[in-house]
């Protein structure tokens, strides 16, 4: 039988919270949709770091797998 999780309380959500921006600050992976550059980076509104464009998709590393 599959237990059905209990909700989190307020304080167990705050927690959550904090984990998931500390996670997303320090791994953003980024895919520039104008020349196809990808890196991973801490910041969310900078350029592409080899053309300079604006138009770059940004998604937190903590939604990939882990292999």
């Amino acid at each position: 039988m599959t237990e059905i999780p209990r909700p989190l309380n307020e304080d167990e959500l705050k927690e959550w919270q904090w984990r998931l921006n500390e996670a997303n600050r320090h791994n953003v992976f980024c895919h520039c949709r104008h020349c196809g550059e990808e890196w991973v980076d801490s910041f969310t509104d900078v350029p592409c770091k080899s053309c300079g464009s604006g138009d770059v998709e940004r998604i937190a590393c903590w939604q990939f797998p882990d292999g």
